[in-house]
């Protein structure tokens, strides 16, 4: 998202610092020559979502000023710069909805830092704004309701943690709804009224990802020039919601550790523990236990963490749940864009319901809006489905390169040379992968030196092509905890 800032400070050089540390990158500056006042609306002319202004830009008392800038219909946020420390006036203007006081006299590296982090956080509050108006129903373990048998087990399970206070790890691919489901279990339990704070570790700058999950007391860095309480702090009483986990620097996995087994957390240059009152939950789409082998991730927070474990099924899995899927977000994208849209129509949906899905329920959402976007008629059509989805279901019979109507081109004519490329490509890997991993009892190690790949790349290839080592070591009808252990016969 584009976030619109107005820097209104002083002298010129300042200001041309600001621009330079910002940069452009997702960022327009706009321009308002007055002052914020009382006559009038605060800066007129300009429309913006955050104003970056100099402590002497702002009309006296400067806690009024920032007042009447956070009533605005935008309510955009208000950053103030002052080469002073005077902490009276710092909290005067806090606590009038000023998002950080910042003083200029740190280093550009602090300086950047800060303020990249500072646009970031009105970024996502703006997009989370969005997300609300265009979905605003509160999540519920009812958007999970399924015919599909994988699903009904899984959902068994999900319901009888609503009330539970342990730490929860959920995995599943990209996109089949971690963190929505995360937010479900916590609307129905009983912290319910409490706060659920979503924390991508992936994204946080390793430099910050301490002092953004444990808050920090004034003075502690460069650039401190104030106490921030972190992630902990602010979900005190409700639920803490760490996607992306397994990015998590192995530094900080050890004061994750205890601070999910003291029930206390200290702030970054402090010295005394805060007690807080968290429900963690933890996401990936990463294989921990791999990564715990690989000691890129620590075994007694994978073990503190997955109290219990929950293992979202991709969409592939659950065909049976495209249809009402589809129509359910087609209803939700006809209101939301103004179309006159009644359904989808038999081969577009066949179609879909044919697709490996690659990035789950999301990608089928963004589909169904462009979807809906383009449609000319009453329904969706197949040629209002991106190409790559067409493509793939007209080639459905050559999932087997072996098959018969293959067995001559005159099964291929029809169709263009890129998708019949594509399709024989993705079988012939598929099939080479499978009957490697079956014969392999689907030890990764050894699947991955037959195949004269890396470990790594094995695991993309099978995450591609849906493929899981569990299913090769059931087949054999044994049971292993790592590739390594000697197997023994399955209970």
């Amino acid at each position: 998202m584009l976030i619109r800032v107005l820097l209104t400070l002083e002298p010129a050089p300042l200001r041309r610092r600001f621009q330079r540390l910002l940069g452009q990158n997702d960022i327009s500056f706009v321009r308002s020559s007055a002052r914020s006042g009382r006559s009038g609306p605060p800066f007129p002319g300009a429309d913006f979502d955050l104003l970056i202004a100099s402590r002497s830009r702002l009309t006296e008392p400067p806690a009024e000023a920032v007042r009447s800038v956070r009533e605005l219909p935008e309510q955009p946020e208000v950053v103030v710069v002052t080469d002073s420390e005077d902490a009276q006036e710092r909290s005067s203007l806090l606590a009038a909805g000023c998002l950080a006081v910042v003083n200029h006299r740190v280093s550009d590296q602090t300086l950047k830092e800060t303020l990249q982090t500072l646009v970031q956080r009105r970024q996502e509050q703006l997009e989370q704004g969005l997300r609300a108006e265009r979905f605003d129903e509160k999540p519920s373990l009812r958007d999970f309701v399924s015919r599909s048998p994988a699903i009904q087990s899984f959902m068994q399970t999900a319901h009888r943690l609503t009330q539970s206070n342990s730490s929860l790890l959920i995995l599943g691919e990209t996109g089949v709804g971690k963190e929505r489901l995360a937010q479900a279990l916590h609307s129905e339990g009983p912290r319910a009224a409490a706060p659920f704070v979503p924390v991508n570790c992936g994204a946080l700058p390793e430099s910050l990802i301490e002092s953004e999950l444990f808050g920090h007391e004034e003075g502690a860095f460069t650039g401190a020039s104030r106490a921030r309480r972190g992630y902990f702090e602010l979900a005190h009483k409700g639920t803490l919601f760490l996607d992306e986990i397994a990015e998590t620097p192995l530094h900080l996995q050890v004061k994750l550790l205890r601070a999910i087994d003291t029930r206390t957390i200290q702030r970054v240059g402090g010295e005394r523990p805060i007690p807080v009152d968290v429900r963690v939950m933890a996401a990936t789409n990463r294989d921990l236990q791999a990564e715990v082998v690989a000691r890129r991730f620590r075994s007694d927070l994978y073990y503190r963490l997955a109290v219990v474990t929950l293992s979202i099924p991709p969409l592939r899995q659950r065909r049976e749940d495209i249809p009402e899927l589809v129509e359910t977000y087609i209803q939700r994208f006809r209101i939301h864009l103004r179309r006159e849209v009644a359904g989808c129509a038999p081969e577009a949906l066949e179609m879909l319901v044919a697709y490996d899905w690659p990035g789950n329920v999301r990608e089928l959402i963004n589909v169904i809006e462009r979807a809906v976007l383009l449609c000319s008629g009453d329904r969706v059509e197949a040629h209002d489905l991106p190409e790559g989805i067409t493509a793939r279901a007209g080639l459905a019979a050559l999932e087997d390169p072996f098959a018969p109507e293959l067995a001559t081109p005159a099964g291929w004519v029809d169709r263009p040379l890129r998708a019949v490329k594509e399709v024989l490509t993705a079988s012939v890997e598929r099939r080479y992968v499978t009957e490697v991993l079956r014969a392999t009892g689907g030890r990764i190690g050894e699947t991955a030196k037959r195949a004269g790949l890396n470990e790594r790349a094995l695991y993309a290839l099978m995450k591609r092509h849906g493929l899981r080592k569990e299913d090769f070591k059931r087949k054999l009808g044994v049971e292993r905890t790592s590739d390594s252990e000697t197997p023994r016969p399955a209970s």
